[in-house]
Protein backbone atom coordinates (compact mmCIF):
# COMPACT_ATOMS: atom_id res chain seq x y z
CA UNK A 1 0.00 0.00 0.00
CA UNK A 2 1.64 3.45 -1.04
CA UNK A 3 1.13 5.94 2.09
CA UNK A 4 2.90 8.88 -0.51
CA UNK A 5 -0.39 10.65 -0.69
CA UNK A 6 -1.46 10.53 2.89
CA UNK A 7 -1.48 9.26 6.77
CA UNK A 8 -1.18 5.75 7.16
CA UNK A 9 -4.20 3.65 8.72
CA UNK A 10 -2.60 3.22 11.95
CA UNK A 11 -0.86 6.99 11.86
CA UNK A 12 -4.49 8.21 11.32
CA UNK A 13 -5.67 6.37 14.46
CA UNK A 14 -2.95 7.89 16.44
CA UNK A 15 -3.52 11.33 14.71
CA UNK A 16 -7.51 11.46 15.72
CA UNK A 17 -7.04 9.91 19.43
CA UNK A 18 -4.46 12.85 20.07
CA UNK A 19 -7.59 15.30 18.43
CA UNK A 20 -9.71 13.35 20.68
CA UNK A 21 -7.71 13.54 23.75
CA UNK A 22 -6.80 17.76 23.39
CA UNK A 23 -10.51 18.71 22.49
CA UNK A 24 -12.02 16.97 25.20
CA UNK A 25 -9.25 17.05 28.20
CA UNK A 26 -8.41 20.57 26.86
CA UNK A 27 -10.70 22.17 29.23
CA UNK A 28 -12.31 23.73 26.14
CA UNK A 29 -9.19 25.25 25.15
CA UNK A 30 -8.67 23.79 21.13
CA UNK A 31 -11.13 22.88 18.56
CA UNK A 32 -10.86 20.17 16.29
CA UNK A 33 -9.39 22.56 13.50
CA UNK A 34 -6.71 23.77 15.62
CA UNK A 35 -5.28 20.72 16.97
CA UNK A 36 -5.77 19.15 13.43
CA UNK A 37 -3.55 21.76 12.00
CA UNK A 38 -1.07 21.78 15.03
CA UNK A 39 2.67 21.00 14.86
CA UNK A 40 3.48 17.14 15.96
CA UNK A 41 5.94 18.35 18.61
CA UNK A 42 3.38 21.07 19.97
CA UNK A 43 0.85 18.22 19.92
CA UNK A 44 2.98 16.10 22.36
CA UNK A 45 4.10 19.03 24.55
CA UNK A 46 0.37 19.48 25.18
CA UNK A 47 -0.56 16.09 25.24
CA UNK A 48 2.34 15.59 27.75
CA UNK A 49 1.34 18.63 30.06
CA UNK A 50 -2.01 17.03 30.34
CA UNK A 51 -1.45 13.78 31.36
CA UNK A 52 1.41 14.93 34.23
CA UNK A 53 -1.13 16.99 35.27
CA UNK A 54 -3.37 14.63 35.61
CA UNK A 55 -1.29 12.10 36.89
CA UNK A 56 -0.31 14.77 39.94
CA UNK A 57 -4.07 15.93 40.03
CA UNK A 58 -4.42 11.73 40.85
CA UNK A 59 -1.59 11.17 43.21
CA UNK A 60 -3.12 14.27 45.52
CA UNK A 61 -6.51 12.55 45.75
CA UNK A 62 -4.81 9.21 46.58
CA UNK A 63 -2.87 11.32 49.50
CA UNK A 64 -5.72 12.78 50.75
CA UNK A 65 -8.11 9.48 50.82
CA UNK A 66 -5.15 7.79 52.43
CA UNK A 67 -4.85 10.69 55.52
CA UNK A 68 -8.69 10.40 55.34
CA UNK A 69 -8.59 6.42 56.11
CA UNK A 70 -5.78 7.10 58.63
CA UNK A 71 -7.98 9.38 60.56
CA UNK A 72 -11.20 7.97 61.07
CA UNK A 73 -10.71 4.26 62.23
CA UNK A 74 -13.64 1.83 61.72
CA UNK A 75 -14.52 2.07 65.18
CA UNK A 76 -17.88 3.14 65.98
CA UNK A 77 -18.14 5.50 68.60
CA UNK A 78 -21.09 6.87 70.64
CA UNK A 79 -22.09 10.33 71.72
CA UNK A 80 -19.88 12.39 73.67
CA UNK A 81 -22.22 12.91 77.00
CA UNK A 82 -22.24 12.14 80.25
CA UNK A 83 -25.47 11.16 81.27
CA UNK A 84 -26.60 11.87 84.95
CA UNK A 85 -26.94 9.08 87.35
CA UNK A 86 -30.82 9.94 88.15
CA UNK A 87 -33.29 11.08 86.30
CA UNK A 88 -35.63 13.93 86.86
CA UNK A 89 -39.36 13.12 85.74
CA UNK A 90 -42.34 15.42 86.73
CA UNK A 91 -45.33 13.20 87.90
Amino acid sequence: MLTFFGLTPSYRNILFAQIHDLVYHGGGGFIHSEVYNMPIWMRQFHLKTINKFLKDQHEEQQKHNNQYKESHSNKVVGPNINPSSTYNFKK
